[in-house]
């Protein structure tokens, strides 16, 4: 048998609580005891990545003081997070994007947007933002000439995938082909084959890592669009208000957030008006 073999590693109840007590108090993301199996096989793989024999010995280094530059709590976090997403996901989102929220502003004169894409993932919805802002330009030159999409997440795994812009054919599969071909690039492996975004619709997109329990999510953009779609449901009721007060810090009066279809702001005390379904507008 070969030496190097790794095998599996139990995770405890009292090992899960101590991790999941670090994760909700630092992501805010509650887990939940049924979560424990999806933890230890995550998790197994830090362990062999550093040649760890158990979880024990793996909480004793995060949280001894010898993960000096915390790099493996950042990779706890990436582990720890989940990341489901797809492009043009939650479609009549875009279309009131599209058809209410760009004419409204093009009618006040401006001249240019920001939207801020927070929880971005993998990159399919700041990407999507910026097709749809593109394609509006390209039909209406004459009411917005520009627009920047700033795209944040926790994890640094994800985002590094995100600023690559590369994906497989599936992910694209049921974008109409005059988008991809105005949008994307196809590789030429046929074997493995994907597309990339091209380089001048990523140009409108800055990726940036933020942790909504942060007090100051280090920039200070205000922005006319948010959107947080399928993010909050990972939070408790009072920590969905705190971080959604906290967005309010970047939403200009008359701005619009954009919720999951899941996600309500039902009972909380904020200056936000509901426009569409899961569409606010800061008052």
């Amino acid at each position: 048998m070969a030496q190097n073999s790794f095998q599996h590693k139990i995770l405890s109840e009292a090992e899960f609580k101590k991790i999941a007590s670090f994760i909700e108090r630092n992501v805010g993301i509650k887990m939940p005891i049924e979560k424990k199996l999806m933890m230890q096989s995550r998790l197994n793989s830090r362990l062999k990545a550093l040649k760890m024999e158990s979880f024990k010995e793996y909480i004793d280094y995060i949280f001894s003081g010898k993960n000096t530059d915390d790099h493996e709590l950042i990779m706890l976090i990436d582990a720890m997070t989940t990341n489901l997403t797809e492009f043009f996901r939650e479609p009549q989102h875009f279309d009131y994007l599209r058809n209410v929220v760009l004419p409204e502003y093009a009618k006040q004169g401006r001249t240019s947007v920001k939207i801020w894409s927070a929880g971005c993932s993998t990159g399919q919805e700041p990407y999507t933002l910026a097709i749809v802002l593109s394609e509006f330009i390209r039909q209406n030159s004459s009411m917005l000439r520009g627009f920047s999409v700033l795209a944040t997440d926790v994890s640094t795994q994800v985002l590094d995938k995100a600023s690559v812009a590369v994906y497989d054919m599936q992910a694209v599969a049921a974008i109409p082909k005059d988008i991809k071909h105005r949008y994307f690039l196809k590789s030429k492996n046929e074997i493995n084959p994907q597309v990339r975004l091209k380089q001048d619709i990523r140009n409108h997109v800055e990726f940036m890592r933020i942790n909504f329990m942060d007090d100051d999510f280090g920039f200070r953009d205000t922005m006319q669009v948010i959107f947080c779609r399928n993010v909050l449901i990972y939070f408790d009721k009072p920590t969905q208000e705190r971080v959604i007060k906290k967005f309010m810090n970047y939403l200009e009066p008359g701005g619009f957030l954009f919720l999951g279809h899941s996600e309500t702001i039902f009972g909380m005390d904020l200056p936000l008006k509901t426009v569409a379904p899961t569409v606010f507008q800061r008052i």
